[in-house]
């Protein structure tokens, strides 16, 4: 199949996505039915964002161009692609950039989100039979040419070690942080609020961890975070919220909270679901940001702009690798 194809392929698929198309309604209830942290407001959510930064006409071809890929790959490899589930379609970058360079792909996707996946294959399937060959679910992943596979650091020394003879892109834990200089207008705090809250906070694009300068007023801040306090009504959420809670009292940690989410003083920049991390900073100059391997965005005045960090572009990569650039030199 040829580029273009390919290219007319992933346009169609994304005018399917934002469809009300009666199969397409049904695999995105499966999906909320077999994790429940993917809730609809969330699953549409994440549709809307691959739809409108991945899959329109002229950001694809933009993009595609950069990389000067042949009209047909020859040669094409032989990828093996693991995917995550901690927020729905997680690993679609992934996916895309593999069938964009026109190497096949085998994927073995998340327990927690096969649904949302298995609906886009099925119907580039029914499109075109071609695809059937160059994307491909599996159980186990063997005799593969190359490797990308997101996880924990815990299965990344796994990843790490049955991968390690072949050319991979292994992804770790990674977070986000916000630094804020106490001038941000309720706009953007509001903004600071999606970038938190969405995705119940499971993502590595989520803030976990805000810093502060010295005597800062939070109350603006928490007045702007009860635009989500409808999820004080989630019980997967709620249950979360009250542990920590409860641990934050047993154990006599001051706490600030708006009653669907803690603010804790922490150093670490991941903090648990229900909990917000902050850190107070004496002068802007002297702030020193956490470990760069372990951050994904940074948003704030000269880094990203409040609520962006669930809107990355075809050219924002995990990790800060060039998962096209990988794939074009295979």
């Amino acid at each position: 199949m040829d580029l273009e194809n390919r290219i007319s392929l992933l346009i169609e698929l994304g005018e399917y996505m934002q469809s009300d198309n009666e199969e397409w309604r049904s695999v995105k209830t499966a999906a909320f039915q077999q994790n429940a942290w993917f809730i609809p407001e969330f699953i549409d959510l994440a549709v809307s964002g691959i739809v409108r930064q991945f899959l329109q006409p002229d950001l694809l071809r933009a993009w595609v161009k950069e990389y000067d890929f042949p009209s047909v790959t020859a040669g094409p490899k032989n990828i093996g692609l693991v995917t995550a589930g901690n927020i729905p379609l997680v690993g679609f970058h992934d996916f895309l950039c593999c069938f964009i360079s026109g190497h096949r792909q085998d994927i073995k996707l998340s327990g927690k989100d096969t649904a949302l996946f298995t609906g886009i294959f099925r119907f580039l399937h029914g499109k075109n039979a071609e695809t059937k060959d160059l994307v491909q679910t599996a159980t186990l992943l063997k005799g593969m040419d190359a490797y990308i596979a997101t996880g924990s650091n815990n299965s990344a020394r796994y990843f790490d070690y049955y991968f390690s003879k072949y050319p991979s892109l292994i992804r770790r834990n990674r977070t986000s942080i916000a630094i804020l200089n106490g001038e941000e207008s309720p706009e953007q705090l509001t903004g600071l609020a999606d970038d938190v809250f969405q995705f119940f906070g499971l993502g590595c694009r989520n803030v976990t961890q805000i810093h502060v300068p010295e005597n800062y007023d939070f109350v603006p801040l928490l007045n702007a975070f009860k635009k989500y306090s409808w999820m004080a009504d989630n019980n997967k959420y709620k249950n979360n919220f009250d542990y920590r809670l409860s641990l934050a009292i047993l154990n006599k940690v001051y706490y600030m909270s708006n009653d669907c989410l803690l603010f804790i003083e922490n150093e670490s920049p991941f903090s648990p679901i229900a909990v917000l991390h902050y850190q107070y900073y004496a002068d802007p100059a002297d702030w020193i940001p956490p470990a760069e391997d372990t951050l994904q965005c940074i948003v704030g005045k000269d880094y990203l702009p409040f609520g962006s960090t669930q809107l990355p572009g075809l050219n924002d990569y995990a990790d800060g690798c060039d998962t096209m650039q990988f794939l074009r030199a295979l």
